[in-house]
């Protein structure tokens, strides 16, 4: 279980370790990205619509527990590790400063740094209130975690070995 706010890195290191240990792939992020897309919002109209449709996190959430029973899996999620805190083998935290992320995110989407942030700020603000008022999570407790690494602090390499690393002394 790969978690982390949006431009953190978690997609990056989740395929990868997915690939490299031989599991499957699967995103919560790639899910709402694709309901948005279906419905014509952008991720932070998408973000408000649940903020009002509590239907539309419950049904993600209940995809993912599904995908998480079977096993084999590495789960890149924002919310999914505190639902899965006493039966995930190895949750991960990637995290990065909000100009970092920002950056990253607008180069990702093709937007400007100034769309990026408001989008950004939005959908974090609409993800923690919507966790809190949904399954009384914080996101700001990271004590559930067996690693947390600030992805703008090494490259992309050295973060990946610091998370295979974790990965494969939890015996996976």
């Amino acid at each position: 279980m790969i978690s982390g706010p949006p431009g953190s890195g978690k997609s990056t290191y989740a395929k990868r370790l997915a690939e490299d240990l031989g599991l499957s792939y699967y995103s919560t992020g790639t899910i709402f990205r694709s309901l948005a897309r279906e419905r014509g919002l952008s991720l932070a109209e998408m973000s408000r619509l649940a903020e009002e449709d509590p239907r539309i996190d419950l049904e993600i959430d209940r995809r993912t527990l599904g995908v998480a029973s079977r096993g084999g899996v590495v789960i890149d999620s924002h919310l999914a590790a505190w639902l899965l805190k006493d039966t995930a083998h190895y949750l991960v935290l990637v995290k990065a400063p909000m100009w970092v992320r920002v950056r990253r995110i607008a180069r990702r989407d093709g937007v400007t740094l100034r769309r990026a942030l408001v989008e950004t700020l939005e959908r974090e603000w609409s993800q923690r209130m919507r966790f809190k008022r949904y399954y009384g999570i914080d996101v700001t407790d990271t004590t559930i975690f067996h690693l947390i690494v600030d992805t703008s602090r090494y490259g992309v390499e050295d973060t990946y070995r610091l998370v295979l690393e974790g990965a494969r002394r939890r015996g996976l």
